[in-house]
């Protein structure tokens, strides 16, 4: 598979979740976890990844873009937001908080949908916000606007056990202690840390194989150009990708013999890339979705890599989750 590196904007203080066991580490390098061979190179700050990779692309569509980018003006970074007001309870947790012998305390804001909840292993996509007890924000996906994924097996541990209470669509605010969270670390937020998470979405890793990957079924919506897609999770937006549109997706492809040829979720990191640089199935049919929907896609192999020697050939099914649009 051909993949192009990108490097996104910056995007302020992060959280830069960082597990501290070097047993458990992700094998990352966007500042949500150490690397996985330990070396002394500071991860990057920032939540969202600093390197995608990007699905099947259009042949030379990748360094096209990419020379684009590179010839493109700096613009100047606008000056940082006021950070989003903390809690009324960001000082401690109160006395109905929910509490695990580890000594995280949370309580529910928002009930989510659904029974299923994360494991370990799993990637789940959210929106969160992040408080030192005197009040100050130190981080915020809501007001970049933009969610953001990762491993839970590869950030510290009070989101390790406290994002597996949650279910989709739950809100839940989390008290870590100092000693599952960052330790003294050096640069890091000291002391107890309170965050607002919202779970948006859950990716299981590893991923399974769907049970109809071999055909469409016949409820599946189809486009005049052949795509098949059914929706697997209903998104939460209303705005559509066009083809001139760059988005930040969760995806895995098989061959319809059930062999999975690529995946995000192996990396552990989302694919961030413009529709206009991908083959023709996915810059056709990523443009159905809203963000937070999940649908997988039968695209017939015209729309895909048929004739091109090295690439999987024939209808290739993937499961795409849309996390955002840039």
């Amino acid at each position: 598979m051909s993949f192009i590196a990108r490097t996104p904007s910056a995007l302020g203080l992060a959280v830069a979740l960082v597990v501290l066991s070097a047993g458990c580490r992700a094998n990352r390098n966007d500042g949500l976890g150490d690397t996985a061979e330990g070396t002394a190179n500071a991860a990057p700050r920032g939540p969202r990844a600093q390197a995608h990779e990007d699905p099947p692309q259009a042949q030379n569509a990748g360094a096209a873009a990419a020379a684009a980018q590179a010839e493109a003006p700096a613009e100047e970074a606008p000056a940082a937001p006021a950070g989003l007001p903390a809690p009324d309870d960001v000082a401690a947790p109160p006395a109905n908080a929910q509490r695990t012998e580890s000594g995280l305390a949370s309580r529910v804001l928002e009930r989510g949908r659904g029974t299923q909840h994360p494991t370990a292993q799993d990637v789940v996509i959210v929106h969160y916000t992040g408080w030192t007890t005197d009040g100050e924000m130190f981080d915020s996906s809501v007001q970049r606007g933009v969610p953001i994924s990762f491993p839970l097996r590869g950030v510290i541990p009070g989101w390790t056990e406290g994002v597996q209470l949650m279910v989709v669509g739950e809100t839940r605010r989390l008290w870590i202690p100092e000693e599952m969270a960052y330790r003294g670390m050096p640069g890091r937020p000291a002391g107890m840390l309170v965050f607002d998470v919202q779970l948006l979405g859950i990716e299981t890793v590893p991923p399974v194989t769907p049970d109809n990957v071999a055909a469409a079924p016949r409820n599946a919506e189809r486009t005049a150009s052949g795509i098949a897609s059914v929706v697997l999770q209903p998104g939460t937006g209303t705005e559509h990708p066009t083809a001139a549109s760059t988005v930040s997706v969760h995806y895995s492809g098989w061959t319809t013999d059930g062999q999975m040829f690529d995946s995000s979720l192996r990396r552990g990191r989302e694919a961030s890339f413009p529709l206009s640089g991908v083959i023709p199935g996915w810059t056709e049919g990523v443009q159905l979705m809203v963000p937070g929907e999940k649908r997988r896609f039968w695209i017939p192999g015209n729309l895909a890599y048929d004739g091109q020697p090295g690439r999987p050939q024939g209808t290739l099914v993937f499961d795409i989750t849309l996390i955002s649009i840039q």
